[in-house]
């Protein structure tokens, strides 16, 4: 584990030069200013290249272990539009999607990372993360999807406000 001074003195460094990994190993050992660091230098470095899966893959990953979602979709999906075959953008975006519990489509989209993985390592990593998507589909561990129609419930509930509202009127 490295301590906060060695994290400062990979946040001093050029991105190209950084071991990306590092801070990703467990998010809980990484301190919320060096994070926020690793973000600006990550946006600087991909305004620099707006054509770089990897950095925005990266980025999209610092914006999730920050708790910020939206942005880490948008990164991890522009990720997946500028190379398709991009095993990690695809995982990751998987990923996320798994960790917000839209398990259906965490399902499809490892299912399409599974199809682009080139190695043993990535291989192993997809078929992981594909068993326990479907683990927690059979347990139930799902947001649940409304099906019912919304404006009935509604009116319903609207109807039974003001009944209530006029037996008080009366009263």
């Amino acid at each position: 584990m490295t301590g906060l001074a060695e994290q400062t003195a990979l946040v001093a460094q050029p991105v190209a030069a950084l071991p990306l990994p590092v801070p990703w190993r467990d998010p809980h050992t990484v301190p919320k200013e060096v994070l926020a660091a690793y973000i600006v230098q990550l946006e600087a470095a991909v305004q620099a290249e707006p054509k770089s899966a990897d950095l925005w893959t990266c980025l999209g990953m610092a914006y999730a272990m920050a708790l910020r979602v939206h942005p880490s979709m948008n990164a991890l999906e522009t990720a997946r539009d500028l190379a398709p075959a991009h095993f990690w953008a695809q995982f990751k975006y998987a990923e996320l999607n798994y960790r917000l519990r839209a398990l259906p489509l965490a399902e499809q989209e490892t299912l399409r990372a599974l199809d682009l993985a080139s190695g043993k390592m990535e291989y192993a990593v997809a078929r992981r993360q594909l068993q326990e998507i479907r683990r927690l589909i059979r347990e139930g561990t799902q947001k649940p999807a409304w099906v019912k129609p919304l404006p009935m419930a509604a009116l319903a509930s609207l109807g039974i406000a003001v009944l209530l509202c006029l037996g008080v009127a009366l009263r």
